[in-house]
């Protein structure tokens, strides 16, 4: 019976002695730097590539007004160099995103940022309505009354882009989540942790837009042409404390409904559509 009593009295010594080590290993992780967001403020760079739903442009001006159905359009991506994407004088150059946010509470922040994204309508044969009557030389080749007629929508008839960008100034709210903790797995995330966002955004349109039509001297100014909205979904990698990558998905609908065009106020479009923005950025987090 003693031998007996002991062999139990010794399991049950190395259980509550795991039980103890574990309870002491999980109170120390709670007191990780890692462990609690609140108070932190984070800033990010990366960069974008664009991809548009097709959307109806619409055109008006003093002697013209007519809508492009169903435009496509693609992004602009720059070549990948480290002139382009790294030199600080050209920075901003590519298609790019930047950020700066605080966390209210462990699990929620509230940021301001910018994508800035590019935007350009493809050369295609598109069906046209509306009319033109412009006394340019060039311009008055494409008089006439037009009945959702396809057209061939080049250079010479007119040129779309929104590369200077199509900015979307924005302000999101959003959701992180320790993913080891939502598993049931702890490690010292001190050293790495891996984080899962979710947000909503809202903000406004500013872009600078590069459009000729009909011959006419374009407009190269920012301007206010319209609002945004936006939904994230995104993946948070953070090494030693303070330095993150992360990888999101965005999804959100703009309406522009005043682009400026050309040098003269009569001329301007107007669209909305719906992109999807893949994203890679780099940043760092700090407590204030």
């Amino acid at each position: 019976m003693n031998k007996i009593t002991l062999i139990l009295s010794l399991i049950t010594g190395m259980l509550l002695g795991k039980r103890i080590n574990a309870q002491t290993t999980t109170t120390g992780l709670t007191d990780l730097y890692t462990s609690h967001n609140k108070g932190k403020i984070f800033v990010n760079w990366g960069w974008n590539r664009g991809y548009f739903t097709k959307s109806d442009i619409h055109f008006t001006g003093s002697d013209y007004d007519f809508t492009i159905k169903n435009a496509k359009a693609h992004d602009k991506p720059k070549p990948i160099t480290f002139r382009d994407y790294l030199q600080p004088d050209r920075v901003t150059i590519p298609q790019n995103n930047y950020r700066i946010g605080y966390f209210i509470s462990d699990h929620y922040n509230i940021s301001v940022g910018v994508d800035h994204m590019k935007y350009v309508m493809s050369n295609q044969i598109a069906n046209v309505s509306g009319y033109i009557n412009v006394s340019s030389p060039v311009g008055d080749t494409y008089n006439g009354e037009y009945n959702n007629a396809p057209t061939k929508i080049d250079d010479d008839f007119l040129h779309l882009e929104h590369t200077d960008g199509l900015n979307y100034a924005s302000f999101e709210f959003s959701r992180y989540d320790d993913l080891g903790k939502l598993l049931g797995f702890e490690w010292n995330t001190d050293i790495f942790q891996i984080n899962i966002t979710e947000g909503v955004g809202v903000g406004a349109i500013v872009p600078k837009t590069n459009a000729t039509i009909l011959d006419r001297e374009r407009y190269d100014q920012f301007h206010l042409a319209g609002f945004g909205l936006s939904l994230k979904q995104g993946i948070n990698f953070t090494f030693f404390k303070h330095f993150f990558i992360q990888a999101e998905a965005k999804e959100g609908y703009i309406n522009m409904p005043d682009i400026r065009t050309t040098q003269s106020k009569s001329d301007k479009a107007s669209q909305d559509f719906f992109y999807f923005q893949p994203t890679v950025m780099f940043g760092g987090i700090f407590r204030l």
